[in-house]
């Protein structure tokens, strides 16, 4: 984790999850808390050798990687917590991850860890959509919902911090099949960013950017392309494949290999998203048949 300076009063901690900082007037904001007590404690040590100060912290979106570490922040200096206000709900009971992951059941032991369920903290006060202020801090919070029911984006002295709403290039590759909730809004957030007027942007998983709009459409190009690839597929078996059946051939046409059933979870959530997508258009349908859930070419 190192800390990066991208603007006069806009920092941020690079690694495996961005950790946003700003600091006005010797005050300090913290965007997003890393994924546990050590990720907090690595952010805190920094800041401390550094000199600089601690005083607030805004979380973006309800995944444990982004606030994970804000229990241990609050417990630690009690610092006040603002969130988008669904996401301070999933926050404030982070057992909602994996239930929802889980189809809304009790989820099983193999779902309660710190990747998919961040341990619950008592937000301060909501974020709204448009400015808000925060000590000295004035900025903008802008809707990117898509990757996450709520989350949003800030504009902090023409820095997008802008969470999840896109991944820089190595994350995409990784991933081969990024986490979403929902395929149409995830394509609108993408859309909004490409009219954003900023000096630059740095998302939830990679570098900042002064120059991002080609990494934002290189993830547009990507989800297309997943869609497209979806809907060939199902229009290859005009009878319908099974839900698990079509998991399995996606997933093995894109050569993942899963390995624990959280990770075919989150996959799972991502496909349903896109085939949600599709069903909207009119492309396909979902029907049942000897008890499976089928789905169909329109």
């Amino acid at each position: 984790m190192k800390l990066q300076n991208i603007a006069e009063h806009c920092y941020a901690f690079t690694g495996s999850v961005t950790v946003g900082y700003c600091i006005k007037e010797g005050k300090g904001l913290l965007i997003d808390s890393g994924l546990d007590d050590s990720s907090m404690k690595k952010v805190m040590k920094i800041l401390s050798n550094e000199g600089l100060p601690l005083h607030y912290c805004v979380i973006t979106h309800a995944h444990a990687d982004h606030f994970g570490g804000a229990h241990y922040l609050k417990k630690r200096q009690g610092t006040p917590l603002y969130a988008p206000k669904l996401e301070k709900a999933i926050m404030e009971n982070s057992i909602l991850e994996p239930i929802y992951l889980f189809n809304g059941a009790n989820p099983i032991n193999d779902l309660r860890n710190k990747f998919l369920e961040g341990q619950s903290v008592v937000i301060d006060d909501e974020l709204k959509i448009g400015e808000n202020s925060i000590g000295p801090f004035t900025f903008e919070v802008i809707d990117l919902p898509g990757h996450s029911y709520g989350q949003v984006g800030m504009l902090v002295d023409d820095v997008l911090y802008a969470a999840d709403s896109y991944f820089g290039g190595d994350t995409l590759e990784k991933h081969v099949i990024p986490f979403i909730i929902d395929a149409d809004q995830t394509l609108d957030s993408l859309e909004k960013l490409l009219h954003i007027p900023c000096k630059g942007a740095i998302p939830g998983h990679g570098h900042y950017e002064e120059n991002f709009v080609k990494t934002v459409q290189e993830n547009i190009d990507l989800h297309m392309e997943r869609m497209k690839a979806l809907l060939t597929l199902v229009n290859e078996k005009a009878s319908g494949f099974s839900f698990e059946e079509l998991m399995k051939e996606y997933l093995d046409l894109h050569k993942i290999v899963v390995s624990t059933v959280g990770q075919w979870l989150l996959f799972r959530t991502s496909v349903t998203a896109y085939l949600t997508s599709l069903e909207r258009k009119k492309l396909l349908s979902f029907t049942i048949r000897n008890n499976e859930l089928i789905i169909k070419p329109h």
